[in-house]
């Protein structure tokens, strides 16, 4: 490894580990879990009370958005309060933090996709948002979601869902 300038520091290198954290995930034989770290971050979160404090909360959260089934629907109310129309806290507002900040903790461990095998998408589009699941086998690899912008709202539900499908392959 010398020899093409390549060096590793014993302090940063791990061994024979069942599981190694990077870039604030776990990877381990089961999967790509959340790391405790960051999901504390979420839980001990302070209710926001600025713009600038749900942009860095949504921020976080939106870090881990792929283990997060509906998280653009789930989102949408807290997205809206970015708007330049004023910040306005409301009980709805209130609802979905407390309910991001359970998903959060409960979201699964993601299996690591195997490119020899078949992968699925499923897709689903509503009124609110678009939401896809990306499965290979039994396991759930990733999760998308958006929330749906006013031109796709009027569109027929087989026209929404097509919408979802590219949205989510594009992804």
């Amino acid at each position: 490894m010398a020899d093409h300038s390549f060096f590793l520091k014993r302090s940063k290198c791990s061994f024979a580990a069942t599981s190694v954290a990077y870039l604030s995930h776990v990877i381990s034989c089961q999967g790509v879990a959340m790391d405790n770290d960051k999901v504390q971050a979420v839980l001990s979160w302070p209710v926001p009370k600025t713009v600038r404090e749900v942009r860095g909360f949504l921020g976080l959260a939106g870090y881990y958005r792929r283990f997060i089934k509906y998280y653009g629907t789930i989102t949408a109310p807290l997205t809206k309060l970015l708007r330049k129309e004023g910040f306005r806290w409301t009980p709805e507002a209130a609802e979905v933090f407390q309910t991001l900040r359970t998903v959060i903790t409960t979201a699964p461990v993601l299996q690591r996709p195997d490119f020899q095998q078949p992968f699925i998408v499923e897709c689903d589009a509503s009124g609110s948002g678009f939401g896809a699941v990306l499965h290979q086998g039994s396991g759930t690899v990733a999760f998308f979601s958006r929330p749906i912008v006013p031109r796709h709202a009027k569109v027929a539900a087989y026209e929404r869902e097509l919408v979802g499908l590219v949205q989510a392959i594009r992804h």
